[in-house]
C-alpha cells in the first residue's frame, strides 16, 4: 500500500477533496493522511468521515520547534516550513514504510503507483518543473517542485528528510536569499548531496502550467499540478497565467472545474461558506487594462464565467 499526504487549511477543502477524490478514483490501494491546518477544515473532514482517510488537526500535530518559528512566518511560509515535518509525522508516528507528500492542488488522471515504483532501490523521489524555455523559473524557484515527493523509512530517506526539516525550522521564508527560496531551493543539490534520491522520469507525473505547452498527447496523464487556480468573485475563475491551448483547457482544466464546483454544492451542504478561497476584487489600477491586454495578446488571461467555461 501507498501511503500519502497533504496539508491545506478551508480555504483549499474543495481543492484537497477534488485531489483525494481522484486518487480514490485511480488507485488500488492507498492511505492519505490530511494535514487540516485550520480548525473549520478540521471539523468537516472529521464529519465527512471518509474512507482511507486519517484527519490530523494543528494541536496533534505542531510540536515545540514549528511553534517556536511559528510567529516569525507568514502562513504560507508556515505551510512550506511544515510540509517535510508532515511526512516525517506521519512515517515515525504510524511506522509507516514510506510516504508521499502531494500538493493539496495535484488531480490524479491515472494510477500514481507507477511514479513510486519507478524509484526502485532509491530511498527519495523528486520531481522537476520540467518548465520550458519562456517559464524557466530554476534560478528562483528551483530545478524541483515541492508537488510529489516520497520518502522511505530507510536510514537512507529519513537522514535525508530530517536534513530537510531541520534545514525549513531554520529557514524557509518567501525570498531569495544565499541561494535559498522557502522549502523548495533546498532539493536543488540533493542528486550530489544525497546518493539515495531519484528524479523522476515519467513525463505523465508533473504536467503543470509552466510546462503543459510541451505536453505530448502521447504521454499517459498522471497527475496535473493545478497551481495558481484562482477562484474570484461573480463566479469566475483564473485558470491560468500562461499560454493555455484549447486542448489543454479541455482535457484539464474543464474536468477539474467541473469537479470542484461538484464538491462545492456537496461541502455547502454541510457548511455554506466558502471552500475555494475566493478573494476580494482587486484594488483598481490604472496599469491594470494594458495588463490584461497584454497578457490577451499572449495567450496568457484565462480568466472565465464558470457557467460559461462549463458550458463549452
Amino acid at each position: 500500500m501507498h501511503n500519502y499526504c497533504t496539508l491545506f487549511n478551508s480555504n483549499y477543502l474543495s481543492r484537497g477533496m477534488a485531489m483525494y477524490e481522484s486518487l480514490k478514483q485511480h488507485s488500488r490501494s492507498f492511505h492519505l493522511y490530511i494535514f487540516a491546518f485550520d480548525d473549520r477544515s478540521e471539523t468537516l473532514l472529521q464529519t465527512l468521515n471518509l474512507d482511507h482517510m486519517t484527519v490530523i488537526g494543528l494541536k496533534e500535530f505542531e510540536n515545540e520547534k514549528l511553534l517556536a518559528i511559528k510567529a516569525s512566518r507568514t502562513a504560507g511560509e508556515y505551510c512550506w516550513t511544515s510540509t517535510p515535518s508532515t511526512i516525517k509525522y506521519c512515517i515515525e508516528t504510524y511506522n509507516l514504510d514510506n510516504c508521499t507528500y502531494l500538493d493539496a492542488d495535484l488531480y490524479f488522471f491515472s494510477d500514481p503507483s507507477v511514479l513510486i515504483e519507478e524509484m526502485g532501490a532509491k530511498s527519495v523521489l523528486i520531481t522537476e518543473h520540467r518548465y520550458t524555455a519562456t517559464y524557466d523559473q530554476s534560478l528562483r524557484s528551483g530545478i524541483y517542485c515541492v508537488q510529489f515527493m516520497t520518502f522511505k523509512n530507510t536510514p537512507e530517506g529519513m537522514h535525508v528528510l530530517n536534513w530537510w526539516v531541520n534545514a525549513c525550522l531554520e529557514w524557509c521564508y518567501a525570498r531569495h536569499e544565499d541561494g535559498k527560496f522557502g522549502d523548495q531551493k533546498y532539493l536543488d543539490n540533493w542528486t550530489e548531496r544525497f546518493d539515495c534520491v531519484h528524479v523522476l522520469k515519467n513525463l505523465g507525473g508533473g504536467i503543470a502550467p509552466w510546462n503543459m505547452q510541451n505536453y505530448n498527447r502521447k504521454t499517459k496523464i498522471v497527475f496535473f499540478h493545478f497551481h495558481a487556480v484562482k477562484f474570484l468573485p461573480d463566479n469566475r475563475v483564473n485558470l491560468s497565467v500562461y499560454v493555455l491551448s484549447s486542448a489543454n483547457l479541455e482535457t484539464f482544466y474543464v474536468p477539474y472545474i467541473r469537479h470542484i464546483v461538484k464538491l462545492t454544492s456537496t461541502l455547502k451542504k454541510q457548511d455554506p461558506s466558502d471552500f475555494n478561497g475566493t478573494g476580494e476584487k482587486p484594488a483598481f489600477h490604472w496599469k491594470n487594462p494594458l495588463r490584461i491586454l497584454k497578457r490577451k495578446m499572449k495567450n496568457e488571461y484565462h480568466v472565465y464565467k464558470i457557467k460559461r467555461l462549463l458550458r463549452n
